[in-house]
């Protein structure tokens, strides 16, 4: 599909298509006059339990045979555990395809064919962007899981069995992503000879983010532990300290940046990821907000000059 001179590759239709269907859910979300103007109460109520996981599933009445379909939401760590297994095995294909020359295994040459569009071809040069974002998205994906088994403190929360299952395939379809906007890299000669002043820049916004999203998931559990480490209560509390006190879901944001900084590792001429970080913001936003509007129902105290997800925006 060709667009204003943008061709769409079978990846980029699905980025948008996710996109797409997130921002409708956003504004459905945040349109209830809607629902209750076209009498679908039963609609809203199987619409809500699709888009709502732990604490903010917890205010919606739903009827029995919809709890069959629930999950642990503190398996999570299932999401960066499959991350850091597949995306690891595709880091360890590329740099077979650097330094030892070797062909990617040919189901994947003819995955990532299909996917991207773009026919493979033996001139094909290592991209250094390729490399550094499998790289970064391994290490993203490692923290993660690591946070989720020794940081996160997790309630009784649950999420769908939808949810998860586009969770497992979510990582997957990413390392997949990453593969075919190498098809769209240029770069010619030796990794360091491709090396820009825009990896650099990548890099330093990937560990900030990263960092700021540490420090949210620190702040989080701390709320449900006491000095010694040790939970003293399941239950919500209002966060404070860090970008807390400017957005109600910080660590959502700190999710976006990291993905942005990834484009810019790719030093922003991806036009197949800049549509996975369009995915991502409509799907942080979404998650951010049904947070905020509990926050903001279930305590009257709580600061009314946070926003929910972008400081002083959104």
């Amino acid at each position: 599909m060709i667009w204003d001179g943008v061709s769409f590759s079978p990846v980029d239709i699905l980025w948008s298509f996710l996109a797409l269907c997130f921002l409708v859910a956003f504004c459905a979300h945040k349109s209830p006059h809607v629902w209750m103007k076209c009498g679908t109460f039963r609609l809203q109520v199987l619409f809500q339990d699709l888009i709502r996981y732990g604490k903010t599933k917890q205010t919606i009445k739903r009827d029995a045979w919809m709890r069959l379909f629930d999950v642990p939401k503190r398996w999570f760590w299932h999401f960066y555990a499959t991350s850091v297994g597949w995306n690891g095995l595709l880091l360890v294909f590329y740099l077979n395809f650097i330094f030892q020359r070797q062909s990617l295994p040919s189901w994947l040459t003819g995955i990532v064919e299909f996917f991207s569009g773009v026919p493979n071809t033996d001139s094909q040069v290592p991209q250094l962007s390729t490399v550094l974002v499998q790289l970064l998205l391994c290490l993203h994906s490692l923290r993660r899981l690591l946070e989720c088994l020794f940081v996160s403190v997790f309630s009784d929360g649950v999420m769908h069995v939808v949810q998860y299952v586009f969770g497992l395939g979510y990582y997957v379809i990413l390392g997949l992503t990453v593969l075919c906007s190498d098809r769209e890299g240029e770069g010619t000669g030796t990794l360091l000879s491709q090396l820009e002043w825009l990896h650099v820049l990548g890099f330093v916004l990937f560990i900030g983010s990263s960092l700021l999203q540490h420090q949210s998931m620190v702040l989080l559990a701390q709320l449900r532990t006491g000095k010694s480490g040790s939970v003293e209560t399941l239950n919500h509390r209002v966060p404070k300290g860090g970008w807390f006190e400017l957005v109600s879901c910080p660590h959502y944001f700190a999710e976006l940046l990291i993905y942005i900084s990834l484009s810019f590792v790719f030093r922003g001429l991806s036009f197949t990821w800049w549509l996975v970080v369009l995915y991502v913001l409509f799907n942080q936003a979404l998650a951010a907000q049904l947070c905020h509007d509990l926050y903001t129902s279930k305590y009257e105290s709580y600061p009314r000059n946070r926003r929910a997800f972008i400081p002083f925006l959104l």
